[in-house]
């Protein structure tokens, strides 16, 4: 296909959104930063003491900053750990900065920059990494759906989600699986833009696609590399390196590539796009899936650099084996793959009944949130008093989640788009695992759904999206329409049911506030707060 008769075709084809300096879009986002940030940082060093497992993770970040390694300093013994580092490296960023204190071990240590209260350190990073989770959802909301509106509406719901606000408010892993998770996504569709924008220009430059080999493709360079795939390798690593559940997301993402790469020969004419695709892009997808595992063990450096390790060495581990080893060079590896193997095998049998345990068939549904914290002291007015913080989500967002996904099915089926498919696609790495090893009753928290939440956001502004756009218009349609077009009533009454939809959320989002953040309130007023029949208790 000749490219100069075809350019106004292709252009609308491969359009994108100009990435460049946009006033209005950066100052929007900014505000909704800045209306997470608060919402994050307020009052961060509330309840004192350690939360949750803000009691391992906590202790295990300062090991790793002051030692290397995960380490126990109440019995001076390395610590086994059964998740990777980066989260807790992570973690102990804000202990370095801001100070640590563990009563338990007699250990307190001023900040390197401020000293503040001890939770402020350990709970710094993960409101850093909440806070700008909601920033990468503005911006990749923004490109997806070429809208500033709806990119700000899915950053919004994030940062008023209650999910989302208790995970950025303490030392736990889940809210940096989240970030680099998304962060990943968000590369890749920087990675879908770049290409499309290289053949859109090699089209209008004349290329023939009907010419066999090299000729009937863009040119290529150093400059034409993937970068961004790339760094969506570097990032995926870096998910692993806080759960292991991340690499559900691989097969996934690396499927969306091939998936655009394909969509993207098809439509500048390519004859035979699915080998064309394989042929040129496999190999990068091979080096990507190298740079996940090389930034993995990057991050076990401190583990590989040092003797201290738990497994690290055969002669001064707890627990000797004969399949560890002391060589040098191969024997770090060795006693690394040793480690995972008794990790994982931890992980596997991990059946034990917990009181906050549940399934996935109820994450969506908030059939069983976890408490964090709990107490009946401090003052509120009345004679009984409640503080407590619960992994709760908003639940007019949460129960929005599943229509929204119907919805987007028949959206994306009915309007081939290929923003839908990458939605569900993420979304269905990130839960179907859980409802295959639910099968072995292992046990299950439902904040396990964590890298799953800025997807399901996405979900719902894909569906308010459709509903502001013109009858049969794409989500991010932008149209001149005036008063008595019918397109524009349609246009006017979507846009307030959106923004209605968007303030109750902010309204749910306000009365459920105090069991977010571990207020102190009156007893009969927690209780009101406590729905479906005790179950949230």
């Amino acid at each position: 296909m000749e490219g100069g008769g075809a350019a106004a075709v292709i252009r609308r084809r491969f359009a994108t959104v100009d990435a460049r300096a946009d006033r209005f879009s950066w100052l929007a986002t900014a505000v909704v930063v800045a209306i997470a940030a608060i919402l994050r940082f307020l009052g961060l060093s509330s309840p004192s003491g350690k939360i949750f497992d803000e009691t391992y993770y906590a202790k295990d970040a300062y090991g790793l900053i002051s030692r290397g390694v995960e380490w126990n300093y109440k019995d001076n013994v390395a610590s086994y750990v059964v998740h990777p580092p980066l989260g807790k490296w992570l973690i102990g960023l804000g202990e370095w900065a801001f100070g640590y204190q563990d009563a338990d071990s007699k250990v307190s240590v001023p900040g390197h920059l401020i000293t503040t209260s001890p939770e402020f350190g350990w709970r710094f990073s993960a409101a850093v990494i909440g806070t700008l989770s909601v920033l990468l959802l503005v911006r990749i909301g923004r490109r997806m759906f070429r809208s500033t509106v709806l990119g700000c509406a899915a950053g919004l719901l994030l940062a008023l989600d209650g999910f989302h606000l208790v995970l950025s408010r303490a030392a736990l892993l889940d809210i940096f699986l989240l970030f680099f998770v998304l962060a990943a996504f968000g590369a890749l569709v920087l990675d879908r833009d770049a290409s499309r924008r290289r053949w859109a220009r090699a089209l209008d430059d004349g290329l023939d696609t009907s010419r066999p080999g090299r000729a009937g493709r863009p040119p290529t360079g150093w400059r034409t590399w993937p970068w961004w795939r790339l760094a969506a390798g570097v990032l995926i690593g870096c998910a692993c390196a806080v759960k292991w559940s991340a690499v559900y997301f691989v097969p996934a993402f690396a499927l969306l590539v091939i998936l655009w790469e394909v969509g993207v020969r098809r439509s500048a004419g390519v004859r035979r796009p699915w080998r064309d695709t394989v042929l040129d892009e496999l190999p990068w997808l091979v080096l990507a899936g190298v740079l996940i595992v090389v930034t993995y063990i990057a991050t076990w450096s401190g583990w590989l650099l040092s003797d201290d390790g738990y497994y690290r060495l055969a002669s001064s581990t707890a627990y000797p084996t004969d399949k560890l080893s002391d060589a040098p060079v191969i024997g770090p590896l060795i006693n690394l793959f040793e480690y995972h193997r008794a990790a994982y095998g931890f992980h596997a049998q991990l059946d034990d009944p917990h009181k906050y345990q549940s399934w996935p068939w109820q994450w969506l549904l908030l059939g069983r949130p976890v408490a964090f914290h709990y107490a009946t002291d401090g003052a509120c007015g009345a004679p009984s008093c409640a503080s407590e913080i619960l992994l709760l989500g908003t639940p007019l967002l949460w129960w929005s989640f599943l229509p929204a996904l119907v919805a987007l099915v028949w959206l994306g089926v009915a309007r081939r788009d290929w923003r839908a498919g990458a939605i569900l696609l993420s979304v269905a790495a990130g839960l179907l695992p859980w409802f295959v090893l639910a099968l072995d009753g292992r046990t299950m928290f439902s904040f396990y759904t964590a890298p799953v939440l800025p997807f399901l956001v996405l979900a719902v502004v894909y569906v308010l999206g459709a509903l502001i756009a013109p009858a049969g218009g794409e989500v991010g349609e932008v149209t001149r329409l005036t008063p008595g077009d019918p397109a524009y009533e349609r246009r006017l009454v979507g846009s307030v049911a959106a923004g209605a939809y968007v303030l109750l959320v902010g309204l749910c989002f306000a009365y459920f506030y105090p069991i977010f953040v571990g207020k102190v309130i009156p007893y009969s007023d927690w209780l009101s707060r406590m729905w479906l029949d005790g179950r949230w208790i």
